[in-house]
C-alpha cells in the first residue's frame, strides 16, 4: 500500500483536505484477520491509523475526502469501499462514545464515594479532635483525616476536569471521518505516490 501526498481542493469557500491512497487491490484496505463481509469488516490497522493521523493534522472545520487509487478495480469496489470506510469510522465513533459514557459513570460513582468519605473524615476528625483537644496530636489527627477526605476526590475531579475531553475530541474526529467523501479511481488515474510509512 502506498499513499499519495495529501492534496487540497476547494468546494465553495471551504478548503477540502484530501488524502490519496494507492492500493493494488481493494482488499488491501481491510483487516485480513476479520472474516466479516467487506461492509462490516475492520480496516487494516495500519491503514486506519494512517487515515486517523492524517485527519488529526487537518483544520478542525475542513471537510475531509479520501481518494483511493486501485491497481485492479472490480465493479462494486467504489460502493464497497465507501460503505466500509463510513461504517468502520461510524462504529469507532459509537465505541468511543460508549467509552466516554463509561468514564462519566465511573466518575459519578467515584465522586459519590469520595464525597461520602470526605463527610465521614470530617465527622470523625472533629470527634477525635474534640476528644483529644488538649493533646497536640488531636489537631494533627483531625487535619490528616480531612486531608485524606479531599485526596479521595482527586480521581473523580480528574475525570470531570481533564480525562473526558480527549475522548470527546476523538469521537468527533471519527464522526468527521465517517461522513467524509470517499472516491475510487482505477489504475489509469494513478498519480505519482510515495510509500506509506
Amino acid at each position: 500500500m502506498s499513499a499519495a501526498s495529501p492534496a487540497g481542493a476547494r468546494t465553495g469557500d471551504a478548503a477540502v483536505a484530501v488524502l490519496e491512497l494507492r492500493l493494488a487491490d481493494a482488499q488491501h484496505l481491510f483487516d485480513t484477520m476479520d472474516p466479516a463481509p467487506f461492509r462490516e469488516r475492520d480496516l487494516d490497522p495500519k491503514a486506519a491509523a494512517y487515515i486517523v493521523d492524517w485527519a488529526q493534522e487537518q483544520p478542525p472545520r475542513a471537510p475531509l475526502a479520501l481518494v483511493v487509487h486501485l491497481g485492479r478495480c472490480v465493479d462494486g469496489d467504489a460502493q464497497t469501499l465507501d460503505d466500509a470506510v463510513h461504517e468502520y469510522f461510524r462504529r469507532r465513533a459509537l465505541a468511543t462514545r460508549r467509552r466516554l459514557r463509561k468514564l462519566f459513570r465511573t466518575g459519578r460513582i467515584s465522586l459519590a464515594i469520595g464525597l461520602f468519605f470526605l463527610l465521614v473524615a470530617i465527622v470523625v476528625g472533629e470527634y477525635v479532635g474534640g476528644m483529644f483537644s488538649k493533646a497536640r496530636y488531636g489537631r494533627l489527627v483531625e487535619e490528616s483525616l480531612v486531608i485524606g477526605g479531599w485526596v479521595a476526590l482527586w480521581h473523580p475531579l480528574g475525570i470531570f476536569l481533564y480525562e473526558w475531553w480527549p475522548i470527546g475530541a476523538e469521537a468527533r474526529l471519527y464522526d468527521r471521518l465517517s461522513s467524509m467523501d470517499v472516491s475510487v479511481h482505477s489504475d489509469a488515474d494513478l498519480a505519482p505516490a510515495r510509500a506509506l510509512a
